[in-house]
């Protein structure tokens, strides 16, 4: 073989290994470690709730629960039961509507706080409220565009649901999931799609409360009734909504 041809070869080979070369680092940054792959794309947690309406039989086991978990005063609830009455005789029917703090991803109550008492939480989204900086000035309660909040007559300050933060801490769901006697409350990570929850979203319609509020929140509702009385589109029935509170009307 001629100099020419030899080095012609040489040249192409070392062009061919360049190339090569090029090639793996392009397919070992497209295919790293599951470790790394991990790293990168993990979202952060976001622990919400969806409650199957269809499954819910009004039992209030969920409310008392929630009582006797975090010792709510007497008259006062973090988690209740609506009754949604709607229908013309003979075709009425009732349905129920269980209702809890959203743990919104724009909570309306972390703007008004003028201590920075009520916060929503960076490493899972459960909003809080620290009763030692709370003022019980109420400015949350009258923000909150779901009447989920109450001010709490023995600590004197803002009270609500924290999807039990001490129990999810130690991996263990919500009381008043825990206690359903329906199962139609599932807790989780709507960010991991092998969750439960998520799962359950994504094979189901859901509707959340107050949508048009822009709060963004994170109790999910399957075959939820929300029919009010004051809604126009149900003026020709007869609607009736309840609640065992002391706050008889539906915020």
């Amino acid at each position: 073989m001629s100099r020419n041809k030899k080095g012609s070869a040489k040249s192409r080979r070392k062009f061919l290994k360049k190339v090569g070369g090029a090639a793996a680092l392009t397919a070992g940054a497209a295919v790293l470690p599951n470790a790394a792959v991990s790293k990168i794309t993990k979202k952060k947690i976001q622990y919400a709730m969806l409650i199957d309406t269809r499954r819910c039989i009004g039992c209030h086991a969920c409310s008392v629960a929630c009582k006797s978990e975090f010792d709510v005063p007497l008259g006062k609830y973090r988690s209740w039961v609506e009754y949604v009455e709607k229908g013309n005789y003979p075709y009425v029917g009732r349905s129920f509507i269980p209702r809890l703090c959203n743990h919104c991803a724009e909570p309306h109550c972390v703007d008004v706080c003028p201590t920075g008492a009520t916060w929503r939480r960076d490493d899972d989204g459960v909003v809080v409220v620290d009763n030692d900086i709370c003022i019980g000035c109420k400015y949350c309660l009258q923000a909150c565009p779901y009447g989920a909040r109450f001010l709490n007559p023995i600590t004197g300050a803002a009270d609500k649901c924290d999807f039990c933060q001490h129990r999810i801490g130690e991996g263990i769901e919500p009381s008043c999931v825990n206690t359903c006697i329906g199962r139609a409350r599932i807790f989780g990570d709507i960010n991991d799609l092998n969750s439960e929850i998520a799962k359950r979203i994504a094979r189901n319609a859901t509707t959340v409360l107050r949508k048009e509020m822009g709060t963004h929140p994170n109790v999910f509702y399957i075959a939820a009734d929300h029919a009010d009385e004051q809604d126009m589109r149900y003026r020709n029935e007869n609607i009736r909504v309840t609640t065992h509170r002391r706050e008889k009307e539906r915020i």
